[in-house]
């Protein structure tokens, strides 16, 4: 047991009896069984970051209403199997955002599923070619919780009308059953052509919305603000060198 040695010790030095020594001892089982199930859950879910919400910056980002993020991270809305969507323009914070409340997720239990929405379809339309469609969408209806980062990144989504389909699949298995999550950086009236097929895509929007919560993003990029603020960092260094 991790720890035992310097609880021992504590309750040597502390002259403890034996009963408050085994209620320590017990104490740091249950934590240590608690940290393994939490760090299980997190590995599990594939999240390639750990983003916390400690570190959004509110003041930067002014689109995002700091007092409702702060209400919606106790997950309430989890219980009721309804959804979240963030959308906005790129680099306002969406993804960090979604992957804080992943990470929330994931400590208190739940179990949870990242992808982006290139590699589920990517890997959904392998199992078309293998024949192992059916087990591949196990992987994102079973989840609690599913995250969907960044429909709308990547053209890989329209190579085949086919995607719009396989998309559909996992949205309504999860419809009222599961909580699903999106981030996306395009108006869902584009998803259409995103995705292949304007008719499906118009099902999967109708569901996608009906049971979530739409946080929309409006501001500017931090990337670009971080880019922009090196770049200055970069040009006075060099002016100084020169003077």
């Amino acid at each position: 047991m991790r720890g035992l040695e310097e609880e021992l010790t504590k309750a040597a030095q502390e002259k403890l009896d034996l009963l408050d020594t085994l209620e320590r001892l017990f104490a740091l089982q249950a934590r240590s069984v608690v940290e393994n199930r939490i760090e299980r859950r997190i590995r599990e879910s594939k999240l390639p970051e750990r983003k916390l919400l400690a570190d959004f910056d509110f003041a930067f980002q002014k689109g995002v209403d700091k007092n409702r993020i702060l209400q919606l991270a106790s997950l309430s809305f989890v219980e009721q199997n309804q959804g979240i969507i963030f959308a906005g323009s790129s680099g306002t914070g969406k993804s960090h955002l979604a992957k804080a409340f992943m990470l929330i997720a994931c400590r208190n239990l739940y179990p949870c599923r990242y992808t982006t929405a290139a590699q589920m379809l990517s890997d959904l339309m392998s199992g078309l070619a293998d024949d192992s469609l059916e087990e591949k969408l196990k992987v994102y209806t079973r989840p609690r919780i599913l995250l969907i980062d960044e429909v709308g990144f990547d053209r890989l989504e329209q190579e085949s009308a086919r995607n719009a389909s396989l998309f559909f699949k996992v949205i309504d298995a999860r419809y009222c059953k599961n909580s699903t999550w999106v981030t996306t950086n395009i108006d869902f009236k584009a998803l259409g052509d995103y995705l292949g097929d304007p008719v499906v895509t118009t099902a999967i929007v109708d569901r996608m919305v009906h049971h979530s919560i739409i946080i929309n993003i409006e501001g500017p990029s931090w990337r670009l603000y971080e880019s922009q603020k090196l770049n200055r960092s970069e040009k006075v260094r060099a002016s100084k060198k020169r003077t």
